[in-house]
């Protein structure tokens, strides 16, 4: 798997680079920044004074075959930064003498070269250009040089590639099918949230029915922590600048931060983090090490500056609320603990009707605070979790948070795409900026250690993971309407009725359909708001006091008597 993965950067490595070559044979005057390999594909920024748009993709990719077709050789050479800021500036591509200037006097920079593109990159590359056949330019969209909105916008290509045209054109039907699924497209014609640029980017407006479900998702959160030894606390929205100093997050988060605000002479910070409000609470008395572990969670709305530019759905937010725990332990509670909380990881998102997951082991980042023996000892017991689950593991090196290591679980969706939701950290580094402290058992004071958690990662991000895996269409459990009463003349309007508020004092969520359509054009109507069950009800029904049932798919469910409608449904 890891060889297949190595051979596909180098393919769409390579193809990047027979893209910018193209580009600035047919587009002159174009300036090539930077063309790295992402996830399934590769892109490239330009900044040209054409303006790039789908229909210029023929030609472009109708080039690249001709320079691909040749077999050119990539041929690897290094210069100094001297000799590549010379070089580039003979040139004219004044983002590439930027980008050499950055590289630290002495190192050598790599370049390569096929046919007459050469151009400054680490690699790795194909051999040649010959393997590159089967591969498809996607879009175009603006970005900012270097993410920084102060920068010049640039012009993003973005493309795919692939080594066997069938997987070519799986790719492009996952992504035809992805569009499809949309959370933004569906959001809207299932009437279930808004973004409005007069609110402010990264900002969630829920409408009725998607507010509904999130309600659903969050009771079933707060019941199965309640029965899984978890206790719920609430913390405010702002706290003193102080506090977040001491945590770190001043020093270390300071990007993701909001400019702080005077309150009576106080600076104050609009909180993007929950865990130094638990910290307090466990700090607010002495505790007995009788009392660990303490389980304590939060459905915590927090805020963090992103850039507009990465600004996504309800993918990439700004003001989110998290399913975030943290967990008080003592040392030698921490094997069992870290097992116990990826256990239940797993039965929350199991619940949600996810059953594929990737898992990654992230360690120590380069920047950390904290004696390295603590790390090891944290990293220690992940794996040991992990391994005590049977959850396979890939190691993410340096990939942890600045206070500690993680398990990230990524759920798998329909699609077969990776979503980052869960992680599970070990911290033993802010009980110890907050000097935590519980009673041993023979007096001493001891410091504890503590897991943060975040099972669904955010409830705004889990929801649209959660409309693409089911394409808007929710599991009757948590679909905003479960059943929709059509009549099918208007003699039966009043029985439909009755039949609905009987079912709603069953407690499930209702909807009678009042409008004067035809009788296909209500089942239309309803099967595309993805209503999971459809209550047909003519004079027969009426007579029979009875209901006939449709799935959204179209199955018959056939006739089903008033007093058993409730029972039935609960079986589905």
């Amino acid at each position: 798997m890891k060889d297949q993965k190595d051979q596909l950067e180098k393919l769409r490595h390579s193809c990047s680079h027979v893209m910018a070559q193209a580009v600035q044979e047919l587009f002159p005057g174009t300036k090539v920044a930077i063309g790295p390999t992402i996830e399934d594909g590769f892109y490239y920024d330009f900044d040209s004074p054409h303006r790039f748009v789908i229909e210029d993709f023929e030609s472009i990719e109708k080039r690249m075959k001709e320079i691909a077709s040749k077999n050119l050789p990539f041929v690897r050479s290094e210069k100094s930064r001297d000799e590549a800021v010379e070089f580039f500036a003979n040139k004219g591509e004044n983002y590439k003498i930027v980008l050499a200037q950055a590289i630290p006097a002495g190192e050598s920079i790599t370049f390569y070269q096929h046919d007459s593109f050469i151009d400054l990159c680490r690699g790795p590359h194909l051999e040649s250009t010959g393997p590159i056949k089967h591969f498809k330019l996607l879009n175009v969209s603006g970005a900012y040089w270097r993410g920084d909105e102060k920068n010049p916008m640039l012009q993003r290509i973005y493309g795919t590639a692939w080594f066997i045209k069938d997987d070519l054109d799986n790719y492009l039907k996952r992504l035809e099918e992805a569009k499809k699924r949309d959370h933004r497209k569906l959001g809207v014609e299932l009437d279930l949230f808004s973004l409005h640029e007069e609110i402010g980017g990264g900002l969630v407006l829920w409408h009725p029915k998607g507010a509904l479900v999130r309600y659903l998702i969050e009771e079933f959160w707060r019941r199965e922590h309640l029965k899984y030894g978890y206790e719920l606390v609430f913390s405010p929205h702002i706290a003193r600048q102080d506090l977040w100093s001491v945590s770190g997050h001043l020093e270390w988060y300071q990007e993701y931060l909001y400019n702080p605000m005077d309150i009576d002479g106080q600076k104050y910070l609009i909180k993007p983090m929950n865990c130094p409000f638990h910290i307090t609470m466990y700090n607010s008395r002495l505790r007995s090490y009788r009392d660990l572990p303490m389980r304590w969670a939060e459905l915590g709305t927090v805020y963090r500056y992103e850039r507009s530019g990465v600004l996504h759905g309800l993918l990439r937010v700004r003001g989110f609320t998290q399913d975030d725990a943290h967990l008080f332990i003592r040392h030698d509670q921490l094997n069992e603990e870290v097992e116990r909380t990826i256990r239940f990881c797993l039965h929350i998102l199991r619940s949600f009707g996810f059953e594929s997951f990737n898992t990654y082991l992230a360690t120590r980042p380069e920047k950390f605070v904290g004696e390295i023996s603590a790390w090891n000892e944290a990293e220690a017991a992940l794996k040991r979790g992990l391994e005590a689950v049977g959850l396979k593991y890939e190691t993410d090196a340096g990939g942890g948070a600045f206070y500690g290591p993680k398990i990230d679980l990524k759920l798998v969706d329909a699609l077969g795409r990776e979503w980052q939701c869960s992680t599970i950290q070990v911290d033993f580094q802010l009980p110890e900026r907050f000097k935590l402290e519980y009673v041993a058992q023979d007096g001493s004071r001891v410091r504890p250690c503590m897991i943060h958690r975040a099972l669904l990662g955010s409830i705004e991000r889990f929801f649209a993971v959660l409309v693409e895996h089911y394409a808007g269409a929710f599991p009757l459990w948590l679909a905003p309407v479960q059943v929709k009463f059509i009549n099918i003349k208007e003699e039966t309007a009043a029985y439909c009725e009755k039949a609905a508020e009987k079912l709603r004092g069953e407690s499930f969520r209702v909807e009678v359909d009042k409008s004067k359509e035809t009788l296909n054009a209500k089942i239309r109507n309803a099967t595309m708001e993805k209503v999971p069950v459809l209550a047909i009800v003519g004079k027969k029904e009426q007579d029979e006091e009875s209901v006939t049932l449709r799935a959204r798919n179209g199955t018959n469910l056939g006739m089903v008597k008033l007093a058993d409608l409730a029972i039935f449904l609960r079986k589905m």
